[in-house]
């Protein structure tokens, strides 16, 4: 998603505006070096229950499941990192998901694993040509046997 205009005001709309079935966007957070080795690539889109670690603000540390994900607000709600109200109940924190790290996957349906393999070809393609570092032990193999 790219935003064409360089003012502030305009880029507000433009994101307070945006449609539902584009805001999965905003929605996306860099995977733990663990994973990054594995599927070798950098970020992914955030999915109920992911298990997240929070690397920022005050539940710098925390790490819990995904229990619901606020597209509206692009915020997601971790178990765990709740509030008290005055009345007793517990309610979950919002969190940006840039500010969390995906530490271990979910359930990897068709639709995931295909944005996977996308993604996995797409920067395969970018070591080959030389424009991206490569991640993984096996894109290290791919470069140095050009």
């Amino acid at each position: 998603m790219e935003l064409n205009t360089a003012q502030p005001r305009k880029q507000r709309k433009i994101l307070f505006n945006l449609p539902l079935h584009l805001r999965w966007h905003l929605i996306a957070a860099p995977l733990s070096p663990s994973l990054r080795e594995e599927l070798g690539i950098r970020r992914l889109y955030v999915r109920k229950n992911d298990t997240v670690k929070v690397v920022r603000g005050d539940w710098k540390g925390h790490e819990g499941k995904v229990m619901k994900i606020d597209l509206k607000r692009a915020r997601i709600f971790i178990e765990g990192v709740t509030l008290k109200k005055a009345d007793g109940s517990e309610v979950f924190y919002p969190i940006h998901p840039s500010k969390v790290m995906i530490v271990k996957l979910g359930d990897i349906d068709d639709v995931r694993r295909k944005i996977i393999e996308r993604r996995q070809s797409a920067r395969n393609e970018l070591v080959k040509s030389g424009k991206a570092k490569p991640l993984s032990n096996d894109q290290k193999s791919m470069v140095s046997s050009k």
